[in-house]
């Protein structure tokens, strides 16, 4: 079967995404919850919550971390559209010179963002790379996930259930508190830190109707517009 999308036209999928999140982005109101805007940090979140970069200021300062892959094609154009800055990689093809480029760009002052499950799972198991990261650059991580229960904030049945504003959506990011990971730490505790940004990003999940309703009563939104 020959694929819909592959390297020769993806940056023709990616141009039509990019188009759309520009004009998406005038209807996309984010109220940040525990944003530090610590510089440099690891922004760490699920496949599915990827989007939710819309509501990060600084987003020149930001490098993500994007899979080689002909997806991985069409994100690219699309989040370079956006400002940020991509690095590509993952764990199957170009893992190391990935990991040393955004351990080189943390030293630098810049933040990275990270899928930690992706790119193609298992949903919701914290990969190796973003603790190894962590651990070689002394910067923290910061768990992030984003949550809207507006019909048009679409959830797509792909494997990552990957969540996407369409149209007027009032959202909010929850970011939970900096994980810092020794730089003696052996490769048996690694597993240790894995748990515990997994830990950090299922209690942001637990959180997000009861701040949805605050934010809401606050009329944040109605700030965030003007």
């Amino acid at each position: 079967m020959v694929r819909l999308i592959n390297k020769k036209n993806a940056i023709y999928f990616g141009k039509a995404v990019s188009a759309y999140m520009q004009i998406q982005k005038h209807f996309t109101h984010i109220h940040e919850i525990g944003n530090q805007y610590i510089k440099p940090c690891i922004y760490a979140m699920w496949h599915s919550d990827q989007f939710c970069l819309y509501g990060i200021k600084n987003k020149e300062d930001i490098n993500i971390l994007i899979s080689n892959s002909s997806d991985g094609d069409i994100v690219t154009y699309a989040v370079e559209g956006l400002g940020f800055k991509t690095v590509r990689g993952s764990s199957k093809r170009g893992g190391v010179q990935s990991t040393l480029k955004l351990v080189e760009l943390l030293g630098e002052g810049k933040s990275v963002a990270i899928m930690v499950d992706g790119p193609n799972g298992p949903l919701h198991r914290v990969k190796n790379g973003v603790v190894r990261i962590a651990k070689m650059s002394g910067v923290p991580i910061i768990p992030v996930g984003w949550y809207c229960p507006q019909m048009n904030f679409v959830h797509f049945p792909s494997w990552d259930k990957m969540t996407a504003p369409l149209g007027k959506c009032n959202i909010i990011n929850i970011y939970g508190e900096p994980i810092y990971v020794p730089s003696d730490v052996s490769t048996e505790q690694e597993a240790e830190f894995r748990q515990k940004l997994k830990d950090s990003l299922e209690a942001i999940e637990k959180r997000f109707p009861e701040e949805y309703e605050k934010a809401k009563k606050n009329r944040v939104w109605c700030k965030i517009k003007k």
